[in-house]
């Protein structure tokens, strides 16, 4: 029987299944083999009663054969990722309620790298898009994976100001991998994973969303990472539930204020006042995670900004508005010349005008 299929009969054994995975965990302590020979005695030797191991083998094939036909389908590369795993996340292992399984398409080495996950309100407003990828973006470049959950709104803005940076975000949904929600989002999921990014799910890949799954979503977001940054969130979204969940699990909640006439900051203003980090630039939330962030990590990034036409000119240009004469200053070139590079800077796609001056736009 293979491995794949073997875990899936185990997870239909209801009640205790956590408890027979650490124990498959312990006694495969190399991992579980893709193929298994006894798989009635290894039963036996996990616990299980006559009843369970009955139930186990009397499942029909054709109730598992959709799941692993898909788990077979290697474009893009898809995996099932059990509890009882080497590389199941070791973050993730640390929370109350561990999800026994993780299905991934794209690349599931990004689930052990360190991650900051950002979350926000489905109703956002200028201000809060314009931090949100702003921050995504000087986090990615500087080594942490962007986890977020493929909502409408600024988990979708934090996930694109990852990938417009090149930088590296992890997408966890509440659906199965085959069912992306929302399909608004579709073309997102597809981005994400041709910049080898990632998409998991706890759900069976042809589960549709359900209002109940996206709490259960949350906590592996807040799980899976070192710390959770709500950048713009009423005190009624459901960016709090993932704060929450930060909070139990005991990590790092980080928030960005705004205005106090702003009901969308209400929730972020809240989280403050109880005790979350105030952010107000990267570094406040870089300087937490210097010893996770690698050397190798870091020049990694810097070979990349190195390849971006004119580094000195993009490197001051951010997610505000700024002035010509402003990036003249900076940059000690004058106005002519500076003019005529971020006139190819425009065209090939880096930045683009606004009122008020210039912003980055995608790199890619």
């Amino acid at each position: 029987m293979s491995k794949y299929e073997f875990l899936l009969r185990i997870s239909m054994l209801g009640h205790g299944k956590l408890a027979i995975f650490k124990k498959l965990s312990q006694f495969f302590v190399s991992g579980l083999p893709n193929q298994i020979k006894d798989v009635p005695f290894l039963l036996e030797k996990l616990g299980l009663s006559k009843t369970q191991q009955t139930h186990c083998l009397s499942i029909s094939y054709l109730h598992f054969e959709p799941v692993l036909n898909w788990l077979n389908n290697s474009c893009p590369p898809r995996s099932l990722i059990a509890y009882c795993d080497l590389h199941y996340p070791v973050l993730l292992k640390q929370i109350s309620s561990p999800p026994i399984f993780l299905f991934v398409m794209g690349n599931a080495q990004l689930l052990s790298s360190p991650q900051i996950a950002m979350v926000g309100s489905r109703e956002f407003s200028e201000y809060g898009a314009q931090w949100g990828r702003y921050f995504a973006g000087e986090l990615a470049i500087n080594g942490l994976t962007i986890t977020s959950g493929l909502a409408l709104g600024l988990d979708a803005i934090c996930h694109r100001g990852a990938l417009e940076v090149s930088g590296d975000t992890i997408a966890v949904l509440g659906s199965g991998l085959a069912k992306i929600a929302p399909t608004s989002n579709l073309k997102l999921a597809q981005d994400i994973l041709a910049q080898n990014g990632a998409l998991v799910s706890e759900f069976l890949p042809f589960e549709n969303a359900r209002a109940a799954y996206f709490p259960r979503r949350n906590r592996i977001i807040s799980g899976l990472s070192l710390g959770t940054f709500v950048v713009e969130a009423s005190e009624k979204s459901g960016s709090l539930i993932t704060a929450r969940y930060a909070i139990e699990q005991n990590r790092d909640v980080f928030a960005l204020p705004g205005d106090i006439d702003n009901q969308n900051c209400s929730g972020t203003h809240y989280l403050i006042k109880q005790g979350a980090y105030l952010v107000t630039q990267p570094i406040d939330i870089l300087e937490h995670y210097n010893s996770y962030l690698s050397t190798m990590v870091r020049q990694e990034k810097k070979q990349h900004d190195d390849s971006i036409l004119y580094p000195e000119i993009f490197a001051v240009i951010h997610h505000q508005p700024i002035a010509v004469d402003v990036i003249a200053s900076l940059v000690d070139l004058p106005i002519p010349e500076l003019t005529s590079k971020l006139l190819e800077m425009e065209i090939a796609g880096l930045i683009m005008t606004v009122t008020g001056g210039f912003i980055r736009t995608r790199i890619r």
